[in-house]
């Protein structure tokens, strides 16, 4: 699953540790989503989609082999 998470952040200006905080997990988390190492629960895909104000599906996107 591809994201745009870390383009996202950087148009708010945020660091991965302001973005965890905002959703309520470690910064070690963001960097798994963000390098696609990890697959973020429904749930905090939409808090994170909430955060920065854009629907879900412009931030996650599914790839061919998903």
């Amino acid at each position: 699953m591809k994201n745009s998470i870390k383009i996202e952040r950087a148009r708010h200006n945020f660091t991965q540790g302001d973005l965890a905080e905002k959703v309520g997990v470690s910064r070690q988390t963001i960097n798994s989503i963000e390098t696609k190492k990890y697959i973020p629960s429904t749930v905090l895909a939409l808090k994170i989609a909430k955060v920065f104000q854009i629907p879900f599906e412009e931030l996650f996107q599914l790839e061919d082999d998903d």
